[in-house]
């Protein structure tokens, strides 16, 4: 392993107060929607109102963060259909997600929240089942102190371009391909 030099100047300051920003959590790597919650955790811990809204997780299935996102006061709303390798119904998936966005687009609007979280909400705007353009209107047109974290692969190039934050996430490893399975408190 190469060694780093140490750091002895610091990087530039920050001058400006933003009233809030937008973060885009995308690539192909694990923790896209992990690092998502854990920001919303530290908006509840300082007395945000927060809300997330799931695009493809299916509400029968049980994540530990949204039971304890729920105690916490965060506004939580399941709304996917799950993989849609699953789906027995596409048309009805499509409808559901297009149902995730209605309300999404309400909350942005609302003003009422200090963090809404889109949890996967690429995947339908890369499917074209919910208008890419009209979701960065949503977000570009929200009250001023709204931050929003938007999360799932393949981020499009508009809710990029209209984000002040953009982590990719790369896939190095994962102990899926090493055909471990999803461990309940860990990946779930």
């Amino acid at each position: 392993m190469k060694r780093q030099e140490v750091p002895v100047v610091a990087p530039p300051r920050a001058t400006r107060r933003a009233a809030s920003v937008v973060i885009v959590n995308t690539g192909s790597g694990k923790g896209k929607s992990t690092a998502a919650f854990g920001t919303a955790l530290r908006a509840v811990a300082r007395g945000w109102k927060v809300c997330v809204v799931q695009f493809l997780k299916a509400s029968r299935w049980k994540v530990g963060e949204r039971d304890v996102a729920v105690q916490l006061g965060i506004e939580w709303w399941t709304i996917g259909d799950g993989f849609t390798w699953d789906s027995r119904n596409l048309p009805r998936t499509e409808a559901i997600a297009k149902e995730a966005w209605r309300v999404s687009a309400e909350k942005l609007a609302s003003g009422d929240y200090g963090l809404i979280v889109l949890d996967e909400i690429t995947y339908p705007m890369n499917w074209g089942w919910i208008s890419t353009a009209e979701v960065v209107a949503a977000i570009r047109s929200r009250p001023a102190k709204v931050n929003v974290i938007a999360t799932g692969r393949n981020a499009p190039s508009e809710l990029i371009d209209v984000a002040d934050t953009v982590t990719e996430m790369t896939h190095v490893k994962h102990a899926y391909d090493g055909g471990v399975r999803a461990i309940r408190g860990i990946d779930f």
